[in-house]
């Protein structure tokens, strides 16, 4: 067993290799068949440079690389390689060329074609724009019929494309230098892929208003050429952020978010088994699930009514009404067999079945289903005296594209995944840069309603636009998928407490992520699918994102003091003051070392540090108070090992 990939990542399988080529001002990371990282001396340009294969329920296939040469010299590199991507539906096989040259121009060159008729969603070159100095900024669109636009990034995030029938796009990736990129080989188009979390903008091959899944004949040829030039006054050499991270703290910017945990019906027992290490937790909600299409969703309703009482946590049921009789007579039924159970929830919220599922632009919804307003009379008319809330149970993007009319819940919810789009460990880490995005766009949509996120995981629980979730029996990294290995590791718990740093400077009301037990467990139960480690460890009680949520949750209400950090692609903090301690955390965000220099810090007494890392992982996994020994800590420079949590605490 590889113990500290386990530690680090809850799996054995390796993270691609990745390495940086450089060609004059010019540096990019090639991982798995993909440029990433694109940048014109420090600054970043492109996000990323793929050609992806998405299957039938929009499942991104992992590439197998063969027939890998790489040649560097001053005169800049060309990779070649072969990439083999199985799906359900067959192989798709491309060749795949990228040259960089000593000016900083890159070419990228892919021809493939599938092994037998082949059906995908997509298949073609994709970019990624990086968010920072785009959103917000103007910049030139080449269309498809060869006229150039002046267009604006929108700042908050759009529902539909905001570019179509595109060509080429030419943006400033820092002052003085411009940078121009042009596919060729289709018609390429821009959604926002903030709608997910995905920390980019995308620009894709085939419209959408196309049919999908569509099949590509066995044989049949695609080929793209994706070219990258800069022009204006360029680096001389190629560079990238480095050195220490400094977390300044500032005044107080508000009040911490309550910290909720998920159930959904098929885990409501076993969570009941382990309500003491959710009390000790100390989170003040559980999001319930019913879906009133399932046979026996009666069922988990007394466990739910013992949860509440056994953890003292309030508890918001989550309603999935079929939609084939009225929202009054569904809700009245639902009301029933709550009152029977003896289930009290503090808030109800109610979906219609259709809203679980995705409709792009160019979709219409289907006709039918009930609206906000008929949903939310009939919830108030059924469950009297309690909050109704309305949203979406799936992702932002479907809130964003169907938006509840003002004033028609007393709160707003949606949940949110990291692994829509893409499931290696940089682009999951991502996904924390736009929650402060998502959280500004919701707002500017439900206006002054509260606001809840949740259940927020890093994985999916289920498909908004597939048949299913991705089988994962081997435990990778894999999109799509509900079993996802990295929740046990300190990976989980770094990404965690990133994710509670974006919400909890958002202004909003109550962030539900994680769950007691199952794939998104904050409580370690075996179950059907192999965890390394925690199944062979005697005494293991609790995964690493415990502490974190344990350590959050007590903050609820608590006076929230700014606390920046100057690389937020390497470090994110959270900071509170609770009667007279200043309790800082700190998030390693790499599978790197990282320095930490504090500023701001007022030590009057003494102060303490627990460090969540790779060496203190088997005390963590068996001790549910672990958090609860620091060490005393003098001076201002935290050194954050992989992935690692830090609290600081510190008397004033």
């Amino acid at each position: 067993m590889n113990e500290r990939a386990i530690k680090l990542f809850g799996t054995e399988e390796p993270a691609p290799e990745q390495r940086v080529l450089t060609a004059g001002p010019l540096s990019a990371t090639l991982e798995d068949g993909q440029l990433r990282w694109i940048r014109i001396g420090e600054a970043e340009a492109i996000r990323a440079i793929a050609f992806l294969i998405r299957d039938r329920n929009w499942s991104t296939a992992n590439p197998e690389i063969s027939d890998l040469d790489i040649r560097e010299g001053k005169n800049g590199f060309k990779v070649t390689f072969t990439a083999r991507c199985p799906t359900v539906d067959g192989d798709f096989t491309w060749r795949g060329e990228f040259t960089g040259s000593p000016d900083g121009t890159l070419r990228c060159v892919s021809v493939g074609a599938p092994d037998r008729d082949f059906l995908t969603s997509r298949t073609g070159f994709v970019i990624l724009h990086p968010l920072k100095g785009l959103v917000g900024k103007t910049i030139t669109v080449e269309h498809a019929d060869g006229r150039k636009k002046r267009r604006r990034v929108p700042a908050e995030i759009v529902p539909d494309q905001p570019f179509l029938l595109v060509r080429g796009m030419t943006h400033e990736p820092s002052r003085g230098v411009t940078a121009e990129i042009r596919m060729e080989g289709d018609t390429w188009e821009t959604e926002d892929h903030r709608n997910w979390t995905d920390a980019s903008l995308k620009t894709y091959s085939r419209p959408l208003s196309l049919p999908y899944p569509y099949e590509v004949a066995k044989g049949e040829e695609i080929r793209h050429t994706v070219t990258l030039k800069f022009s204006g006054k360029l680096p001389r050499e190629p560079g990238a952020p480095s050195g220490p991270v400094v977390v300044k703290l500032g005044d107080p910017a508000g009040k911490m978010p309550k910290v909720g945990l998920s159930v959904l019906p098929e885990d409501a027992r076993a969570a009941l088994r382990v309500a003491p290490l959710v009390k000790a937790a100390g989170v003040r909600h559980l999001n319930c699930r019913i879906d009133l299409r399932v046979r026996g969703w009666r069922k988990p309703l007394a466990d739910y009514a013992r949860l509440a009482k056994e953890t003292g946590a309030g508890i918001v049921l989550e309603i999935i009404i079929p939609g084939i009789d009225t929202p009054a007579r569904e809700l009245g039924e639902a009301a029933k067999a709550v009152r029977a159970a003896k289930l009290k929830p503090q808030a109800v919220v109610v979906t219609p079945a259709a809203d679980l599922k995705s409709y792009p632009p160019g979709t219409p919804f289907p006709e039918g289903v009930p609206s906000f307003e008929a949903v939310a009379a009939a919830a108030r008319k059924a469950f009297r005296n309690v909050r109704i809330g309305g949203g979406m149970l799936s992702n932002f993007t479907e809130l964003n594209r169907k938006r509840p009319p003002a004033k028609t819940f007393d709160f707003i919810t949606h949940a949110t995944s990291a692994m829509i789009h893409a499931a290696d460990d940089q682009s999951v880490m991502e996904t924390l840069e736009s929650v402060e995005h998502i959280i500004h766009s919701a707002k500017a949509i439900i206006g002054k309603t509260p606001y809840r996120i949740g259940p927020s995981h890093i994985g999916n629980s289920f498909n908004p636009y597939g048949a299913t979730v991705t089988a994962n029996p081997d435990g990778g990294r894999v999109t799509m998928a509900r079993v996802e290995p990295r929740h046990r590791g300190l990976f989980g718990a770094a990404w965690h407490l990133g994710y509670l740093s974006q919400v909890a400077g958002g202004g909003i009301e109550a962030v539900t992520m994680a769950s007691p037990v199952g794939e998104f467990g904050i409580v370690y139960r075996k179950q059907k699918y192999p965890q390394p480690f925690y199944d062979t460890t005697r005494g293991a009680k609790v995964y690493p994102v415990y502490h974190v949520i344990r350590g959050i949750a007590e903050a609820a209400g608590a006076k929230q003091i700014d606390a920046r950090s100057s690389d937020t692609g390497r470090v994110r903090t959270l900071a509170w003051k609770k009667g007279r301690t200043t309790h800082v955390w700190l998030a390693n965000l790499r599978d790197e070392t990282i320095e930490v220099q504090l500023r701001g810090l007022a030590r009057k007494g003494k102060a303490t540090l627990m460090m969540l890392d790779e060496d203190g992982f088997g005390q963590a996994v068996r001790d549910p108070d672990f958090a609860d020994r620091a060490e005393p800590f003098a001076g201002t420079t935290v050194t954050l090992p992989p992935f690692a949590v830090a609290r600081l605490d510190v008397a004033g």
